[in-house]
Parts: C-alpha cells; sequence; structure tokens
C-alpha cells in the first residue's frame, strides 16, 4: 500500500512534460498555442519579397533569439513540477545504544518531501503559460521582421524609381539644353538659358548623389534584417502593382484582438498571474514527507545475552516515518497572495492597454490607407496628366518664342514633383499596408475581382 502511494505521489502532473520538444519548428508547444505559426503576411504577388521575408524569418538573430529564450522557458516546466531530491541519512552512533535485542551500530533511512496538494501541478501551469507567453513574443518578433524587410524592399523600390526619374529628367534637361544653346547660335536666344539650363542639370546630378545615399542605407536595413553582411548588393526593386484591399473595421479589430501577437502574449503572462495567484492561495497548505529507516542491531555479546538469548536477538529495525509541515505564520502567506493579486491585476491592466494600443494602431493605419488610395487615385487621373500636358505645351511654346526657359523649367519640375510625390505614395501605400498587417497580426485580404 505504501509503494502504490509513493508512486502516484512521484508521478508528474497531468499536462507536464518533462521532454519537450526542440527544433525551429517545435512538435510540442504548450497547450494553446503553436510555435510554427509564423507570422501571417501577404506578398501581394511578389515572389521576390516572398523569399526575402523567408530568409529573414530563418536567419534573423532576434528571431533565433526570440525562439532561443523561448525553448529555455519551456525547460522550466520540468524543473517546477519535480519532486525534491530525497534524503538519504546515515548515523553511525559513537557510543551504541543498547537495547533488549542488541546494541544498536548505524542508522540508515531516506526521506521524500511532497508538497501540498495542487502545488505542483499549478506550478506547471505557470511555467507552461510563461512559456506560451514566449511563443506569442516569438510570433511577434516574427512579425516585427517582417515589417522591417517591406519596409527596407518598399523604400528601396522608391529610391529605385526616383532614380529612373531622376535619369529621365536629366535626358529631358540635356534636351533643352541643346536646344537653348541652338538659339542662342541663330540669334534669338539668351546665353542666361543655356547657364540655367546647365545648372538645373548640375542639381538633377546632386539630387541622384542624394538618392544614391539613400539606397545604401536601405540595402543596408535590408541586409541586416536578412543577417546578410551591410555591403551585400541589392539588384534593383521594381514595386508591384498596388493591390486593391478590403478595409472592414470592424473584421480589422476582431483580428487585432483575436490574432496580434503582442495581445496573445499580454493575455498569457495574465493567465500565468492568475495561476501564480491560485498557487499563492494554496500555499499555507502544509506539506508532506514520507520516509523509511533501516537500524542495524548486533546480536548480543553480554554474559546474560550469551547465556539466555532473547528472542529476536540481533534483528535489524525497521521504520516507517510520516511528517507534516506546520503553517503557523500566516502572515508570510498572505502577504504572498496579497503579491500574486497585485502582479495579476498589473497583468489585466497591462493586456487592457495593448488592446487599446492595437485598436489605436489599427484605427491610424487604416484611414491611412484610405487617404493613400485616394491621393494615389488624384496623382493618377489628375495631376499627373495636368503636369504632362502642361510641359508638352510650355515646350511647343519654348520651340517658337512665345515661352522663356523659366517657364519651361517651371513646367519641368511640376512633373518631376509629381512623378516622384506618385512613387512616394506608392511605396508609402505597400508600408502602410504592412504597418496595418502588424498591428492586425494577419494578412490584409484583396478584394475578389469583380
Amino acid at each position: 500500500m505504501l509503494i502504490a502511494v509513493l508512486l502516484v505521489l512521484v508521478a508528474p502532473p497531468r499536462g507536464a512534460s518533462s521532454e519537450p520538444a526542440r527544433g525551429t519548428c517545435l512538435d510540442e508547444p504548450p497547450r494553446g498555442t503553436s510555435a510554427c505559426r509564423t507570422a501571417t503576411y501577404a506578398a501581394y504577388g511578389d515572389a521576390r519579397l516572398a523569399r526575402l521575408i523567408d530568409e529573414a524569418i530563418e536567419n534573423n538573430p532576434s528571431v533565433r533569439e526570440a525562439l532561443a529564450s523561448y525553448e529555455a522557458e519551456l525547460q522550466r516546466v520540468p524543473q517546477v513540477v519535480a519532486l525534491p531530491d530525497p534524503l538519504l541519512m546515515v548515523t553511525q552512533h559513537a557510543r551504541s545504544p543498547e537495547t533488549r535485542v542488541g546494541p544498536q551500530t548505524t542508522l540508515l533511512s531516506v526521506t521524500q518531501s511532497f508538497p501540498g496538494p495542487g502545488k505542483r501541478r499549478l506550478r506547471g501551469e505557470s511555467m507552461s503559460k510563461a512559456a506560451a507567453a514566449r511563443v506569442e513574443e516569438l510570433q511577434a518578433r516574427r512579425a516585427a521582421v517582417v515589417r522591417r524587410v517591406k519596409t527596407s524592399y518598399y523604400h528601396l523600390g522608391y529610391v529605385d524609381r526616383a532614380l529612373e526619374v531622376n535619369r529621365e529628367e536629366e535626358k529631358l534637361l540635356a534636351q533643352y539644353e541643346t536646344l537653348a544653346r541652338a538659339r542662342y547660335v541663330q540669334g534669338f536666344g539668351r546665353q542666361g538659358d543655356v547657364l540655367r539650363l546647365q545648372a538645373e542639370i548640375t542639381r538633377t546630378l546632386s539630387a541622384r548623389e542624394a538618392l544614391r545615399s539613400q539606397r545604401i542605407d536601405a540595402a543596408a536595413a535590408l541586409n541586416a534584417a536578412l543577417d546578410r553582411p551591410a555591403g551585400t548588393p541589392v539588384a534593383p526593386v521594381i514595386l508591384a502593382d498596388r493591390p486593391a484591399v478590403r478595409l472592414d473595421d470592424a473584421a480589422l479589430a476582431a483580428a487585432g484582438e483575436a490574432e496580434q501577437p503582442d495581445v496573445r502574449a499580454s493575455q498569457r503572462r495574465l493567465e500565468r498571474r492568475e495561476t501564480d495567484l491560485r498557487l499563492a492561495q494554496r500555499s499555507h497548505w502544509p506539506d508532506f514527507s514520507v520516509g523509511v529507516a533501516w537500524g542495524n542491531v548486533l546480536q548480543r555479546r553480554d554474559s546474560g545475552g550469551r547465556t539466555m538469548p532473547p528472542m529476536s536477538n540481533g534483528k535489524d529495525v525497521y521504520s516507517v516515518m510520516l511528517g507534516i509541515n506546520l503553517p503557523l505564520f500566516r502572515a508570510k502567506y498572505d502577504a504572498g497572495v496579497r503579491e500574486a493579486a497585485e502582479r495579476a491585476e498589473a497583468a489585466r491592466a497591462a493586456h487592457h492597454a495593448t488592446i487599446n494600443e492595437t485598436q489605436r494602431a489599427i484605427r491610424t493605419a487604416a484611414f491611412r490607407l484610405g487617404a493613400l488610395e485616394r491621393q494615389i487615385a488624384l496623382f493618377d487621373h489628375t495631376l499627373v496628366p495636368q503636369a504632362e500636358q502642361a510641359l508638352l505645351s510650355t515646350e511647343a511654346a519654348y520651340s517658337t518664342g512665345g515661352a522663356d526657359v523659366l517657364d519651361l523649367l517651371d513646367g519641368q519640375r511640376l512633373l518631376l514633383d509629381v512623378r516622384l510625390g506618385l512613387a512616394r505614395l506608392h511605396a508609402d501605400y505597400f508600408v502602410t499596408l504592412a504597418d496595418l498587417e502588424r498591428a492586425t497580426g494577419s494578412a490584409i485580404p484583396e478584394e475578389a475581382p469583380p
């Protein structure tokens, strides 16, 4: 009977795994979580971007650090549910006590302590919740890396487009300079026009150098996210067509509360603190100890023992011990309960604050996305055609002497600003889409084709 009781007490609590799985994609994450649930994202048809994101998730040092932290946290579960080490004691009597059946020389005992009912299970649940929070922190780290890759990639796309526009501008200004020089040679142009155009070409070259500097910074940021050397060449980026996404405020808010990794992590931390509170409420429950002892008894060597040996002469002694601690000093246990309750309240407030911040980020990104859509439509359908038409009209007037070079430069600069503005809006749209994706913790669905 005693052996059966000991086996039950020594067995690990249900749900506490002593052999957690390891690897990039964990086979046995804590219940209610998935270490394989990577940050959800959409590349919207850009295969190159999708490959870069997969590479970053696999190689980024901060992701690997978060994964190692999760693995380390998971190893704490079998530690906290394990029983205390048994205590082995050997007593060797310096002066052996004499008993009726002979002198005792050695006493050997083994004692095992057992925490009070439910304590080991709650400790295991607490550590499992802590590991579950680490899983969500891993997802949050992955999501942050995805956003970093996208932001750098989209900025590279803008800079490469700006460089293309810059080269086209230089080519156009060179044509104007040739035309102005020909007019001056023919006697109805001014040398100042040629000088102004040459200065404008120089300004274009200076702007190109500034754009190249921006490209170096963006490429270095992308390489850092991919765990590549900073100087690794990055091929020119051409941004894909802007996707038409479906924005439903209620669906976005629900996705943020259900899928956003930071929200899920704060929920797991709250659950852990609530488990700690239940454990603290049991802290004053007594713990138990069970032990067995063996005493070595020698046969009597005195004259009476040799003459009339008693029954069981020299027979060893066996004992069973049961113990219980007495939690008499309740003040420290009550303080522990109050501490756990305050920590649970702090975790509850932190979870609520995380939800509020998530909803704010979703609202801001969704509104900005809608504003960018309207601005892009204005540039596409109105400003760009108007600027192109105005420049064509000014070019025709300049070729016949009806406009001067300042009018020509004004028209050229207007078209340049509009084209660069459209490129900036196009890149900002993708960046804002990545922000919204990060805020909701899920990919933003595209509208179904009509």
